[in-house]
């Protein structure tokens, strides 16, 4: 199932403007803040999907009814472009456990077109019945994206995952859906078109090096 943010304009509709616009692109703090602030806002509307337990709490005046959440989620991200998205998902969700993956694209020398999943580094805690929210700037191919959810299921399997993207493509989201279970996909925007080499158009460009600097490494 996947969710689209923007069917009804919001401040959401701005932000993806700015991070979208290579001028605005050329402050990286901007850019960096405006990925933080697009999790805040992604964490409120998950949030709205979640379990909650009645409890009473005591003001300096009398008590009060309230409701919390029934269990914390766990938070993942795919190193290095997911950290700030990441962030702002943690600011909302500020008791949450955290689990990180470096999952990259290895393209063929031969064939640039070509490219393979490699997953080097793993932390994770135990996922067993929990609600796991998976944090990546950009869905493409979906390649990654399930790619890390498996490999997340070796620490127990997740009782409901919610992937949060900025930019989708349609292309992603479906193989996103094909080959996972109990997975919502929300995202900002939706892009139709994918290049060669996988890449969204119009997109925004690789959000890692926007966020930190051009890598060397492909």
């Amino acid at each position: 199932m996947a969710r689209l943010l923007t069917t009804q304009h919001s401040i959401l509709s701005e932000i993806i403007a700015e991070i979208r616009d290579k001028n605005i692109q050329a402050d990286r703090s901007r850019f960096r803040n405006n990925l933080e602030r697009i999790g805040e806002l992604c964490a409120y509307e998950i949030s709205k999907e979640l379990n909650y337990d009645e409890k009473m709490v005591t003001t300096p005046l009398g008590e009060a009814s309230s409701y919390q959440l029934s269990d914390q989620p766990v938070l993942a991200t795919i190193l290095r472009a997911g950290l700030p998205l990441n962030q702002g998902l943690l600011k909302i969700f500020d008791k949450a456990d955290s689990a990180y993956l470096s999952a990259y694209r290895k393209h063929d020398i031969e064939n640039e077109n070509h490219f393979m999943i490699e997953l080097e580094y793993i932390s994770c805690p135990d996922l067993t019945d929990k609600v796991l929210i998976l944090s990546d700037p950009m869905l493409a191919t979906g390649a990654s994206m399930v790619t890390a959810i498996n490999a997340l299921k070796k620490y127990g399997i997740p009782k409901h995952i919610h992937v949060v993207s900025v930019i989708a493509s349609t292309e992603g989201i479906d193989f996103v859906e094909r080959n996972t279970e109990n997975t919502t996909v929300w995202a900002v925007a939706i892009d139709e078109e994918l290049t060669a080499k996988g890449y969204i158009v119009p997109g925004l460009g690789d959000a890692g090096d926007l966020s930190f600097g051009e890598k060397q490494q492909y």
